[in-house]
């Protein structure tokens, strides 16, 4: 994963992260139970492709159900992986599931 994926260790980092974006946001959520696992890591390359493609016009941010439970509940998340899209901290598209690089750049370009 490349380092323009932000990873937030708690609620209040990606409080923090979502409130300095002056982007729109992918957030996507992960689970680390062994169902979510090989999901969760695969949409890890997806997201550090998304990074350094959408560079200046996203913020990429990695989201751990169990180390962010607040921003979970927050938007309703129930599975992972999961992927949502913020703007101005409010969620305007939410994806479920593994995404290949083109499934997520689809469900960004129909939004952004």
């Amino acid at each position: 994963m490349t380092q323009l994926v932000h990873r937030p260790r708690e609620d209040a980092e990606f409080d923090f992260v979502l409130g300095r974006s002056k982007v729109p946001v992918l957030a996507y959520f992960t689970g680390a139970w062994p169902k979510a696992i090989e999901p969760c890591r695969a949409m890890d390359f997806v997201a550090g492709d998304i990074a350094a493609a959408y560079t200046g016009r996203l913020m990429v941010v990695r989201t751990d159900i169990t180390r962010c439970p607040a921003a979970t509940e927050r938007y309703g998340i129930t599975g992972a992986p999961s992927c949502l899209l913020l703007k101005e901290g409010a969620a305007v598209a939410h994806g479920t599931g593994p995404m290949t690089v083109d499934e997520v750049r689809k469900f960004l370009d129909d939004h952004l």
